[in-house]
C-alpha cells in the first residue's frame, strides 16, 4: 500500500469493502489520510439476521462519527448460500472462506465501477484469522476483469489488529466472536465441545 501511495499522491477515491465496523477502524484511520473512502458494507455471509443488522447498526454508526461516506447493500444470504453450496464443511480459511472473499469483493467492484470509483480494497485484511496474500490474489484479479485497480494490503501488519481492538474500545463498539458466517460458528462450537 504504501507504495501505490508514494506512485499517487493525490488523494483519489477509494471503495473500501468492509466486513463490520471493529475491522474498519483501523482501516479507515489509515485509509482516510490517503484517499477519498466510500464504505460498502456487503456481507451476505453473515448469520442470523439480527447478527447482520447489529454489526451494520454498528458499521452505520463508526462511519458517522469518522464522517465517511456509508453505502447499505442488500442483504441477500441465498446468494451466499448458492455461492458456497458444497463446501459447507470446509475447514475456516480454506476453499469455503476464499468463494466468499470473492462473492464480497466482486460485489465491491462491481459496485464501485458503477459509481466512477476505479481504485478498491477491503478491511478483510486486518483480522489475524485471514490469509492477507490470498485475499489479495482474490482482488486483483477481480480488478482485472473489472478493468479497475486493486489496492494490496495486510492491514494486521503495524500492529494493525492491535490498534483496531484499540478503536473499538474507544468507540465502545461490538466485538464480535466469530466471522459471521453460520459455517464457522458450527465449527467453532464443535470445536468447544
Amino acid at each position: 500500500m504504501e507504495a501505490y501511495i508514494a506512485a499517487h499522491p493525490e488523494k483519489e477515491m477509494l471503495a473500501l469493502h468492509s466486513c463490520c465496523g471493529p475491522c474498519s477502524s483501523y482501516v479507515l484511520e489509515c485509509l482516510t489520510r490517503h484517499f477519498d473512502v466510500t464504505l460498502y458494507y456487503y456481507n451476505p455471509n453473515i448469520h442470523p439476521k439480527e447478527e447482520y443488522e447489529h454489526r451494520l447498526s454498528e458499521q452505520k454508526r463508526l462511519c458517522a462519527a469518522l464522517g465517511v461516506a456509508f453505502v447499505e447493500c442488500p442483504y441477500d444470504p441465498e446468494t451466499y448460500f448458492d455461492a458456497v453450496r458444497g463446501l459447507e464443511q470446509e475447514k475456516e480459511g480454506g476453499k469455503r472462506c476464499s468463494v466468499c472473499f470473492d462473492l464480497r469483493l466482486r460485489y465491491t467492484a462491481q459496485k464501485a465501477k458503477e459509481a466512477g470509483i476505479v481504485l478498491f480494497t477491503t478491511t478483510l485484511t486486518v483480522s489475524p484469522h485471514k490469509n492477507a496474500e490470498e485475499i489479495n490474489r482474490i482482488g486483483n484479479g477481480i480488478a482485472e476483469e473489472y478493468g479497475i485497480r486493486w489496492l494490496p494490503c495486510d492491514f494486521k501488519k503495524k500492529e494493525g489488529y492491535k490498534r483496531s481492538i484499540e478503536l473499538s474500545r474507544e468507540y465502545g463498539l461490538y466485538r464480535q466472536d466469530y466471522c459471521g458466517c453460520v459455517f464457522s460458528d458450527w465449527h467453532e462450537i464443535a470445536a468447544s465441545e
